[in-house]
């Protein structure tokens, strides 16, 4: 066999550096060279593969350092502290008691000058559309005078971290949960220690199956709390006569199943 051929035979590797993909010899044939990144990958299927793996590997990892404690500056200036700075280092905004709101620009820098209220709790979180997961809620739980908390269209919350979110039930008042696309009813169910909760946003969650019917079992779960969900869901609260004919809906037969209670 020609060592040429032998050569093409072992698969390519990737060298770190400028040029590319380069065989284990060193050297790339000349009417390889002309040919494109993508058209090389799309010979190479394996090797594709494992650049996904690769580069959902590396997203993970940055996933997991965004989301690290922080736990230097909580030792230093207090978890109020601590907590501000890791959702504005997400994009997100936060409110002191008697402040104003305290929002990053659009890469994510912010003003010193937050630590001059070292003293004042934090009191309003906006973290909608934030990377925040399980592992980033250690630097919120020990707000202890958090009244409003939102997550909407936070990509990673879900019902692990609803679950976590039982320490902030004597001051919590206020959870938008809107637009989470991970958060289903046995996430919800977690939220029963929120007895203060004064508005709950479960408005827009895909992984709800019934939102009516699961708006139902929330308010009756929590039931000094207004319940924000769906807009076809609060006709579930109308009689049998009143209550509008919605062939679009997906359930149709379960609000006369509640009616028979």
């Amino acid at each position: 066999m020609d060592p040429t051929e032998f050569l093409r035979l072992i698969p390519p590797k990737w060298n770190g550096g400028k040029r590319g993909f380069r065989d284990l010899s060193g050297m790339v044939a000349p009417e390889r060279k002309r040919r494109t990144l993508l058209q090389f990958l799309s010979d190479h299927f394996y090797d594709v593969k494992f650049l996904r793996e690769f580069m959902l590997q590396k997203q993970m990892q940055k996933l997991y350092l965004d989301n690290r404690s922080f736990t230097n500056i909580q030792d230093r200036y207090g978890p109020d502290i601590a907590g501000a700075f890791f959702i504005l280092q997400h994009g997100g905004s936060v409110k002191f008691r008697d402040r104003e709101w305290i929002r990053s620009d659009e890469y994510k820098r912010f003003s010193a000058e937050v630590l001059k209220f070292q003293a004042v709790p934090v009191e309003a979180i906006d973290a909608s559309g934030c990377v925040i997961n399980y592992y980033g809620l250690d630097n919120l739980l020990p707000l202890k005078e958090l009244r409003s908390l939102s997550l909407q269209r936070c990509p990673h919350v879900d019902d692990w971290c609803l679950s976590r979110l039982y320490p902030l039930s004597d001051s919590l008042q206020e959870l938008l949960l809107a637009g989470c696309p991970h958060i289903s009813e046995r996430g919800l169910a977690c939220l029963h220690h929120l007895q203060n909760l004064q508005r709950l946003d479960i408005s827009d969650l895909p992984a709800v199956e019934y939102p009516g019917l699961t708006q139902i079992l929330v308010e009756e779960m929590l039931p000094n709390c207004e319940v924000v969900g769906t807009d076809w869901a609060q006709g579930l609260r109308l009689g049998p006569e009143e209550r509008p004919q919605n062939t679009a809906s997906p359930i149709p037969a379960k609000p006369t199943a509640r009616g028979s209670r």
